[in-house]
């Protein structure tokens, strides 16, 4: 069986379960799943990456601003794993009316289609689970008593509460008044029941995925962000770890200046947290959390690494991020308790924007990987030369593009409409100098940046499967600063063919990059 590492040379896809081909609206964790994981083995991958896996809050579908820190999405439970288990009827498949369209995931169509018959299966497994069963179902509760008693409270009351947040809540449950807890614990323990199920059900299906991962030798890359939604059950249960006032209202909220992506920085609203109550508690919240993605994950990916060395702090609620400040992180003492309790777990720093001295020797110090984006790589100012794919190190993960960039056939084909004079000229002079560094033509520019990224000394190389498949801007997943039309976009279920296996496997080959798999 293949041992995960990031000490050799090998490669990987990005493709978020939700973009996965599928019946039911939305890509999920089964037959679909096992099949691109098959496929990737045959493409000579080593890793899968995926975005952030927790359920989305704020009435969102944004991977990044969850609802929990360690709960699963239960819009990726299978109904075909559900049907199998005898859970679900063969009718219960069938969407009724018109068919789930293949090329953008429905969020909401596809959760009123899953709702319905994920409780179905809770009283399938109510009335009829074997002794068995019901033992797992108990001894899930207990391994995971630190955060599912909460979570499973927070989304039954927000049911309740018609979705308003929980700083709205009644005082006593905004509060979490002992009694008032108890109490509505016991008048929604149906809902209750079901939430911890619907837990139990998504680990159980992506154990299911990662032991198939497994046998095959692909690694699986997780995602976590740095920060947390506010209304988030992490937030509500623990108000004391974040800057909130007496109402448990934000008095900061998270972001970055301007930079590349925003003339107006990127507000993202999270609140921040209280380091100085996290770093007197030995940092447990925080090592729970990564000891629940390396529960889910091989690698993990620290979304923001910049804000363990110093985040920027913005007033609430500015609506953009442009006026804040830059306030100190004990990141250096956090990351060494990391170390200390939980050894050198696989970590990669994403790195990108501007970055200080002190983030890159943070970085150094614990050994992890930074990040390298090629689209990012061929500007023309005095610093540029060292970002080339010719002045990588090593210990890197290079990629064409991120979640957060167009696709690399968008990139290149961008006609700068929507940008000044001087803008478009230092666009059209990145793409030249690409074409001359690629020594191309440009009319396979996604497979000329693929080669690119394998044949880079960089350890690590994780294409976008967008750029596997040479898609253009219609297949981009995420525009920062925007909140329409993000994390939509679905794979076609016959995209992955056996001829684009071949042609990926053998450039991974001539790279270098293949896994010693046996």
């Amino acid at each position: 069986m293949q041992r995960f590492t990031l000490d050799r040379r090998a490669s990987g896809v990005l493709l978020h379960p939700t973009s996965l081909p599928g019946p039911h609206g939305v890509g999920d964790l089964g037959p679909g799943a096992e099949r691109f994981a098959a496929w990737l083995a045959e493409s000579g991958q080593a890793w899968w990456q995926m975005l952030p896996m927790g359920p989305p809050g704020g009435g969102g579908v944004s991977p990044y601003y969850a609802t929990s820190a360690f709960a699963g999405n239960p819009l990726l439970i299978s109904l075909d794993r559900l049907a199998e288990d005898g859970l679900l009827g063969r009718d219960d498949l069938i969407p009724r009316g018109a068919a789930f369209a293949d090329e953008r995931v429905r969020f909401g169509a596809a959760g009123e289609f899953k709702l319905p018959r994920l409780r179905k299966a809770l009283r399938a497994f109510e009335t009829g689970a074997s002794a068995a069963a019901r033992d797992l179902l108990d001894a899930f509760r207990s391994a995971n008593c630190g955060w599912l008693p909460d979570f499973a409270l927070f989304c039954a009351l927000k049911d309740d509460q018609g979705g308003r947040a929980w700083t709205d809540w009644p005082a006593d449950l905004r509060r979490r008044v002992p009694s008032a807890g108890a109490a509505a614990r016991d008048r929604f323990a149906a809902e209750v029941r079901f939430h911890e199920f619907l837990q139990f059900v998504y680990v159980a299906q992506w154990s299911r995925l990662r032991e198939a991962c497994r046998r095959l030798g692909v690694g699986l890359v997780g995602d976590m962000p740095i920060f947390v939604a506010h209304d988030s059950a992490e937030v509500w249960s623990n108000p004391e770890l974040f800057c909130l006032d007496a109402q448990g209202r934000q008095t900061v909220q998270a972001g970055v200046p301007p930079d590349y992506f925003s003339a107006t920085g990127q507000l993202w609203g999270n609140p921040l947290y209280r380091w100085d109550r996290l770093q007197a508690t030995g940092y447990e919240w925080w090592l729970a959390r990564l000891r629940a993605q390396f529960v889910q994950f091989d690698l993990v990916r620290l979304d923001h690494f910049i804000g363990f060395h110093r985040c920027w702090e913005i007033p609430f609620p500015a609506k953009t991020a442009e006026r804040g400040r830059w306030v100190l992180v004990p990141g250096r003492d956090f990351l060494e308790t990391v170390r200390r309790v939980l050894g050198r777990i696989p970590l990669i720093a994403e790195d990108l924007g501007l970055i200080v001295r002190e983030v890159e020797e943070l970085r150094d110090r614990f050994e992890f990987p930074g990040m390298r984006v090629l689209q990012f790589n061929f500007g023309t100012d005095a610093e540029a030369d060292k970002y080339r794919p010719h002045s990588y190190p090593r210990r890197c993960v290079v990629y064409t593009g991120t979640h957060d960039n167009d696709t690399t056939v968008g990139w290149f084909r961008d006609p700068g409409t929507k940008k000044t004079a001087k803008e478009r000229e230092q666009m059209r002079a990145e793409r030249a100098l690409a074409l001359h560094y690629l020594g191309t033509d440009g009319r396979e520019i996604h497979w000329d940046m693929l080669r690119l990224a394998l044949q880079s000394v960089a350890d690590l190389a994780i294409i976008p499967m967008q750029d596997v498949l040479g898609l253009g801007t219609e297949a981009r997943m995420n525009v920062p600063g925007t909140t329409e039309g993000n994390w939509d976009w679905r794979m076609r279920g016959e995209a992955a063919t056996p001829d684009l296996a071949r042609r990926l496997f053998t450039l991974t080959k001539i790279c270098g990059r293949l896994p010693a798999r046996g």
